[in-house]
């Protein structure tokens, strides 16, 4: 029992060196460039031991999409259990972040690296969002549109799913590709990427159109976002007509 152990282990230890250089090798070389042969020597394994493995390159390439993009899904598992649909919409967009900057090399080759691939063939059910982890950004979007959370000029869940996505690929993926550029002196991508994290969830809760601002906006600070009360409540009496503080006049008479 315990030699068949042995033999599994290191079995999947060898899958995961495969894999590990298959993914480099994508990234720097491009799909169409690579051969599995190229893959064997760059681990110093024989063709043959790695065709027990996987049978084409199609085969790898597929393995190796289902195991990244079901390691983003199980990283937004923790973000599962917060009540507060907006507030997981923020934590899903940290965590996305946090992700790409512990594991660039998987990152690189999810959203950086084209995929020549039929989603039929992967074994994660697309638009399933227990597993398929765009889904599940997408449902929370659409909890947070079902909830009256954001304004009326952002109620497609698509395009603000792709809004969200966006904001925090937007950051990763230029420090991934530029932070040995000495002409920028750049910042912390992680706490850059949570700002603007935070400034576009915030924005799609504040996006309220035309005469709605500014009362309004505060207004819809004061009913869902508990914490912004103390400082909303100034801004909310300045909004109000007739106010003292809205009145140049009262304060030239005060």
């Amino acid at each position: 029992m315990a030699s068949v152990d042995r033999r599994a282990r290191e079995r999947a230890e060898t899958r995961e060196k495969i894999l590990a250089a298959a993914r480099r090798l994508f990234v720097e070389e491009g799909f169409e460039a690579v051969t599995l042969r190229r893959i064997a020597a760059a681990i110093e394994y024989t063709a043959p031991a790695l065709y027990s493995h996987f049978a084409d390159k199609q085969g790898l390439m597929l393995a190796l999409c289902d195991a990244d993009f079901a390691l983003l899904r199980q990283a937004f598992a923790r973000t599962e259990k917060i009540a507060d649909p907006v507030e997981r919409l923020r934590a899903v967009g940290r965590t996305y972040v946090k992700v790409a900057i512990e594991h660039p090399h998987h990152y690189r080759f999810m959203f950086m690296t084209a995929h020549p691939l039929d989603p039929a063939q992967s074994k994660i059910q697309r638009g399933n969002p227990d597993e398929d982890a765009y889904a599940f950004l997408r449902a929370t979007v659409a909890a947070c549109i079902a909830a009256d959370r954001f304004g009326a000029e952002h109620r497609d869940a698509e395009m603000v799913t792709q809004m969200c996505w966006g904001a925090s690929h937007g950051v990763v993926s230029l420090y991934l590709t530029h932070s040995e550029d000495c002409w920028i002196s750049w910042k912390n991508p992680v706490k850059t990427a949570y700002a603007l994290v935070d400034a576009v969830v915030d924005g799609l809760v504040d996006g309220l159109v035309g005469a709605e601002r500014p009362r309004a906006a505060v207004e819809r600070l004061l009913v869902k976002r508990p914490r912004a009360v103390a400082r909303s409540k100034s801004a909310l009496k300045a909004a109000t007509p007739g106010s003292r503080a809205a009145s140049p006049g009262s304060r030239r008479s005060g």
